[in-house]
């Protein structure tokens, strides 16, 4: 716990300049997309399934495909910044702002990834991240096109404020919020597992100017997940799922008017009621 930290205003403002890519960051650099990418790591998930979100970020975003949709940009580049998360005051960068304009890049990034394992800690907070998140984009030295939060969980909100009204922060600073529900819980269930986890993303977390998410209903899937949003939010495209037959589903935002976006504070708040195995 004690490698894992909360990000205040000064966060952002030493690690970038640590980052050893040959390309320097310059103040308002121009990029095609700052994206931030934060990864759930609470304790529902197994030492197992939080190597597997590490590698699969690193295959993904070394992936020849989403190297040429970079390129393919206006810039052909882009900055990212990956943390990891739990509750309210669990957020742990992990990669600082990095510019990633080729392979070599993407390579670095990869390194980054591997250098050490992961670290789980207690509780569910999206809107923890989310604050998290803005706080990073405001902090950072570049000057994207578009600017978007990746957030890939498992579970709904349980802790801080209300992830709707977060959401809605977030979305009125000019930044996209895109979602991986990932409803993997390889047999092992608790009194906070949510079926529809998929529509409480849609609904009550993603959002912004062509917001979407890509279920994952088993990691087997999860690669290729990761690559297939990287592609589109790098693209600034959304295609259809027939298009592409054999492609993961993608979900564009709803925000239905009618769900509740409180129903993971609820499934905390009557836990006593019912054995509680995170």
């Amino acid at each position: 716990m004690s490698r894992c930290f909360r990000a205040g205003r000064f966060l952002g403002v030493v690690p970038f300049l640590l980052v050893g890519s040959p390309i320097q960051a310059l103040a308002e650099e121009p990029v095609d997309v700052e994206l931030v990418l934060a990864v759930d790591v609470s304790l529902s998930m197994s030492p197992t399934e939080l190597e597997i979100q590490r590698m699969g970020y690193a295959a993904a975003l070394t992936d020849p495909q989403v190297i040429n949709a970079i390129a393919d940009g206006a810039y052909g580049k882009i900055a990212v910044a990956y943390f990891e998360w739990a509750g309210s005051t669990t957020q742990r960068l992990i990669v600082p702002w990095t510019i990633v304009a080729s392979h070599d890049d993407a390579e670095r990034v990869a390194a980054q990834l591997s250098a050490q394992p992961p670290n789980s800690a207690r509780r569910t907070s999206i809107s923890g991240a989310l604050d998290f998140g803005m706080d990073l984009l405001a902090e950072s030295p570049f000057r994207g096109t578009r600017r978007v939060i990746d957030v890939s969980g498992d579970g709904p909100n349980n802790q801080g404020a209300p992830v709707d009204v977060t959401r809605e922060a977030v979305i009125a600073s000019g930044i996209t919020i895109n979602g991986l529900p990932l409803m993997t819980n390889s047999g092992f269930t608790s009194i906070y597992d949510m079926k529809d986890l998929d529509r409480y993303y849609a609904d009550c977390v993603i959002g912004g100017p062509g917001a979407f998410m890509v279920p994952v209903n088993d990691w087997s899937q999860f690669p290729e997940a990761i690559r297939r949003k990287l592609v589109l939010e790098l693209a600034g495209s959304t295609p259809s799922k027939e298009n592409d037959p054999n492609a993961l589903p993608v979900v564009m935002v709803q925000s239905k008017a009618g769900y509740d976006c409180l129903v993971g504070e609820k499934m905390w708040r009557d836990r006593s009621f019912m054995w509680d195995s995170r």
